[in-house]
């Protein structure tokens, strides 16, 4: 419980001088008297080894009950590894219209015309599974690339680093439609060159017996995906290097 030092009286009461002047109220709450008679109520805070301030109202509107509830959800929020800013940021964005969920889920319903099932299936699992638990109610204009980075290295850890690689490559793809859009300024995806592991590379065995590939003509004549690439399948045999 945070040690509570003001009261109605000494908030109502106090009066501006020339200089900025603080009326701490304990763990981090206080009263921000400018020069000009406006009071502000501010909560200082420490997430991540940053520090940080969030303007909680302006008194009398904001009264000092109100300030300390407001405080007290905050000093909540970051107990359970919530940053009380980013929380504002998508309350000031009026709407979920401004997230990357929200605008992810529109360039999938865009591309659905675009893609393939089976690759419009991938990537909404993809986003669904290793990226909306994460930034999925980040206001994508607020977006860093160091988020998108820890988004990443949660599936490069699982030893997945192809999938990190490719689903780098998705949250690109959606960000640039938000900026398309007028939604975000910039791709922070472009930041991340380099931050991720490789993909290690090898050669794929050659198939030199009749009998597997046999099997491998009869596998892509019943291929049953998109034509384009079940074409190319047919063709591959006819035209590969000898």
């Amino acid at each position: 419980m945070a040690k509570e030092l003001l009261t109605d009286v000494t908030v109502r009461n106090a009066k501006p001088t020339d200089k900025d002047q603080r009326l701490n109220d304990g763990s981090g709450l206080y009263l921000l008297i400018k020069p000009n008679g406006a009071k502000w109520w501010r909560f200082d805070y420490t997430i991540n080894g940053t520090r940080k301030t969030l303007s909680l109202g302006v008194y009398p509107d904001t009264t000092l009950a109100d300030a300390r509830r407001k405080a007290e959800q905050s000093r909540n929020q970051k107990s359970n590894g919530i940053d009380p800013s980013n929380t504002r940021k998508i309350e000031k964005a009026g709407s979920v219209e401004n997230t990357f969920k929200a605008i992810a889920e529109d360039f999938l319903i865009i591309k659905k015309r675009e893609w393939s099932e089976s690759h419009h299936r991938h990537i909404k699992e993809c986003f669904e599974r290793d990226v909306y638990p994460w930034l999925g109610n980040r206001p994508l204009k607020d977006l860093s690339a160091v988020e998108v980075l820890t988004t990443l290295r949660r599936i490069t850890a699982r030893g997945a680093i192809e999938t990190a690689a490719r689903t780098k490559q998705f949250i690109g793809q959606a960000i640039r439609y938000g900026i398309a859009t007028g939604r975000a300024e910039r791709d922070v995806t472009q930041d991340l060159r380099g931050a991720l592991p490789s993909p290690s590379k090898g050669h794929y065995p050659a198939i030199t017996e009749p009998k597997p590939l046999g099997q491998l003509l009869r596998d892509i004549d019943a291929y049953g995906g998109n034509f384009v690439v079940r074409t190319a399948l047919q063709l591959q045999p006819l035209i590969f290097a000898r």
